[in-house]
């Protein structure tokens, strides 16, 4: 039989539609399309695509039992290597990743290993009852430290193995940047919170409302009896530009903008937390961040929306999939364009209070690129005498992120580098003995699965030193 040369389409709401509505963009493969989708896979002996996943599921033999109708079983395969399989099948970058080394795709389009990977779960959280057995006490107490992707993994793997685990959030909902950074319409906050109660389940003990480094300490999880620590405390710094006009109001880093949406619920009917209402918004950067936040912006109801990056297109670092929904849906990418100034008025009943003025454009000026850099991209460079003004009420700044200073900062002997980042031997071990680290807290801003990927490293690094004491 011949192979369909293209992966089956995802169903989604039409772009007129969602454009106006929070609910999720994608709707997910039917069992019809699921089935017709895995049939494409050549079930390869040597697996090439587990080696390009970060947390190295079995991805033939799941997408086999797809083939067979037999669903549960191919989520109880992802389960082995996966805590998260609802949430990667929907924000993992896998045409980068696993569907990078996918066989089928030298010549054809690659397997959709991760719209299948998202119709499994999505299969066992509406048809399975079942619960998980928590396993036996080991004995032995764990601490981690925020409950982003890394943290939940590394949790939901030593739970696994017996341990005791204690996860501290300092937000007042679990799930991280799961939950605060990525919006409903691509991630519902209900399967975040089902991937939750599971680990719950398995015995994690989840402690929201701690601030670790300000709440507890590090030394202080060990006094309490606790024997080794993960950090995965994310990256939840936002960077800035250093240019004028930058504390006007009216301007946002896109972790704020985010937040308020995503954890705080600014999207709702007279939300206590509003955030803006109307208006014309320009977002700063070009990665996955800065399409979440134009496309939430665009569904708070801006009249006109702008993605406003020094690069083309062929450099821009979000997913396809989400440039091309956000270009469907009406956002005016400004390409080749570096904002130098945020322009505003002054408070009209203290003229003086420059600082607490309110935006009303931001200036640009035309970029043309260049020779590479040292990452390989083209360099993009200034034209002189091409400054232009976008006429703008908000303006959203979305250039990536840094770990936050707090838990280094208030821990004797923990060793960072030149951007704050923890430095971490290759099991994600720390400069303090029984202290580990993964995920945004170690690389700065990265990916769901990679994070993950550090998160089953570490708890396995811990399994070895605790067995071992």
């Amino acid at each position: 039989m011949a192979i369909n040369p293209k992966k089956h389409d995802m169903p989604t709401q039409t772009p007129s539609v969602r454009a106006n509505n929070f609910n999720e963009v994608a709707l997910g493969y039917t069992q019809e399309i699921a089935i017709a989708e895995a049939e494409r896979c050549l079930n390869c002996k040597n697996k090439p695509c587990v080696s390009g996943c970060p947390v190295n599921i079995d991805i033939p033999n799941f997408i086999s039992k797809i083939k067979d109708g037999n669903f549960e079983e191919a989520y109880n395969i992802i389960s082995l290597s996966s805590s998260l399989p609802a949430v990667c099948g929907r924000v993992c970058p896998q045409e980068t990743q696993c569907e990078s080394k996918c066989t089928l795709g030298i010549k054809l389009e690659p397997v959709g290993i991760g719209r299948l990977e998202r119709f499994v779960a999505d299969w066992h959280n509406e048809n399975s009852k079942e619960i998980p057995n928590k396993p036996q006490s080991n004995g032995h107490k764990v601490a981690v430290v925020g409950s982003g992707p890394s943290g939940l993994t590394c949790a939901g793997d030593l739970a696994k193995a017996g341990y005791e685990v204690t996860v501290f959030e300092a937000l007042h909902t679990a799930g991280g940047v799961l939950v605060y950074g990525i919006p409903e319409f691509r991630l519902p906050k209900s399967i975040v919170a089902k991937e939750v109660d599971t680990l719950k389940q398995l015995g994690v003990d989840i402690q929201t409302n701690v601030v670790i480094g300000k709440t507890l300490t590090i030394d202080e999880l060990f006094n309490m009896g606790y024997e080794a620590v993960f950090i995965g405390s994310g990256a939840g710094l936002p960077n800035f530009m250093g240019i004028p006009g930058e504390s006007l109001k009216g301007v946002y880093s896109a972790n704020e903008f985010l937040t308020r949406s995503n954890l705080m619920k600014a999207y709702y009917g007279n939300p206590s937390t509003p955030i803006m209402k109307g208006g014309k918004v320009a977002v700063v950067g070009g990665g996955n961040v800065a399409m979440d936040a134009a496309r939430t912006a665009l569904r708070l109801g801006a009249e006109k929306v702008y993605i406003v990056y020094r690069r083309s297109l062929a450099e821009l670092p979000a997913r396809n999939e989400e440039v091309e929904h956000a270009v469907d849906e009406g956002i005016d990418f400004k390409l080749l364009c570096n904002p130098v100034e945020i322009l505003g008025y002054s408070n009209p009943n203290n003229p003086r209070d420059e600082k607490n003025g309110f935006v009303t454009g931001i200036k640009c000026i035309k970029m043309q690129l260049g020779e590479p850099d040292e990452k390989g991209r083209r360099r993009p460079i200034e034209i002189p005498d091409s400054e232009f003004v976008l006429d703008v009420d908000t303006v959203i700044i979305s250039i990536g992120t840094s770990p936050n200073p707090l838990i280094k900062n208030t821990t004797d002997g923990l060793e960072v580098n030149s951007r704050g980042g923890i430095i971490v031997t290759e099991d994600g071990l720390t400069s303090r003995e029984g202290v580990y680290a993964g995920g945004d807290a170690v690389t700065g801003a990265a990916t769901v699965i990679s994070a993950m990927g550090a998160g089953k490293v570490a708890a396995k690094a811990i399994d070895e030193y605790l067995s071992e004491n």
